[in-house]
């Protein structure tokens, strides 16, 4: 039958073969690309989602302050960003450097025999001009001092008391619930007996210096001769890691100094560890207590957190490991 067509016939039925065909492949290539861009567009409205949420905003800004934060606080400033100073660097004073000291762990405790030749050095060097009224004599008894050595240190101080039944001030010999005396009774007194300067309280010197214990030991030991074309002031004197260079107090500080009671060198490094150990523990004396109470804490919660995931898990297992089977209906029509 084919045969009796006319070659016209055979011409058009071909034609519309191949358009058909080119019409479904167009179709089909539309229907992916109609795919491929709901796909795509599904992924972008995803990930923009992700970006223009208020979870993540919040979390990205969180993480930039604290990565700057943390940068800031190791390395003093931030790279390429110039700091705007009042003063030069030479101001500032010389960065102390980092010292093992022996509490510096989170383990670590205060090493008592270097508070106690700490508090001995203050005594018969720094006490001379410098307070500590934060410090009673009951605060030394079972850190570096028995009760009846911390009572006869207190009674070897005349205190002021008063009024008596004729209403008058008398002295007494002092007791476990006094406070260190000072060296002078007021400021002005202070001031007077140093060319002007105040010395300040050491009882929270530690925590009041940027550097802390590094500060104050690098401070102690640190007196050296100011170098060509730098004049100093008289009275004063030339130390690198004070701020200014420039401070009135001279170096107290000097080899046998002090003689201890454990026969230990006295050096003028041993003295100013000394001493520096026993300032940290004045400023921080519930150290060695709150490290136990966090390694107590510790322990504590990580036993109720292994509890609560082992009773979560037992709770949940029953819900978490069911199948759930479904049944149809029969039809009974068939």
């Amino acid at each position: 039958m084919l045969s009796r067509l006319p070659v016209a016939a055979l011409k058009s039925q071909s034609a519309l073969g191949a358009s058909r065909s080119t019409f479904s492949a167009f179709r089909t290539r539309a229907t992916s690309q109609v795919r491929f861009t709901s796909s795509s567009s599904a992924s972008s409205a995803t990930l923009e989602s992700l970006f223009t949420s208020r979870a993540s905003l919040i979390s990205a800004t969180l993480f930039s302050v604290g990565s700057i934060a943390w940068y800031t606080h190791l390395y003093g400033s931030l790279p390429f960003i110039g700091e705007v100073h009042a003063n030069s660097l030479a101001d500032d004073g010389l960065h102390p450097a980092a010292y093992p000291w022996s509490h510096k762990g989170l383990f670590d405790s205060f090493d008592h025999s270097s508070i106690r030749r700490g508090f001995q050095v203050y005594r018969e060097v720094c006490a001379a001009c410098h307070s500590l009224d934060r410090i009673a004599w009951r605060n030394l008894v079972g850190v570096s001092h028995t009760v009846d050595e911390a009572r006869t240190l207190a009674e070897d101080v005349e205190y002021t008391d008063g009024p008596d039944d004729k209403g008058e001030m008398f002295q007494r010999p002092g007791k476990l619930s006094d406070y260190l005396p000072g060296p002078y009774p007021n400021e002005e007194a202070a001031r007077a007996g140093n060319a002007g300067a105040l010395p300040p309280d050491l009882s929270l010197i530690i925590k009041a210096r940027h550097g802390g214990a590094d500060y104050v030991f690098s401070l102690l030991t640190g007196y050296v001769d100011p170098p060509a074309g730098v004049e100093i002031r008289e009275g004063m004197n030339y130390n690198p890691y004070f701020p200014g260079g420039t401070i009135s107090m001279a170096r107290v500080l000097w080899d046998n100094l002090v003689e201890y009671d454990d026969g230990t060198p006295a050096t003028t490094s041993q003295m100013a560890k000394d001493v520096v150990t026993f300032l940290n523990w004045a400023a921080e004396p519930e150290h060695d207590e709150r490290k136990k109470m966090g390694i107590k804490a510790v322990i504590l919660f990580s036993a109720l957190f292994a509890v609560s995931i082992g009773v979560k898990r037992f709770k949940w297992t029953v819900i978490k490991n069911r199948k759930i089977f479904y049944n149809p209906p029969k039809d009974l029509n068939h």
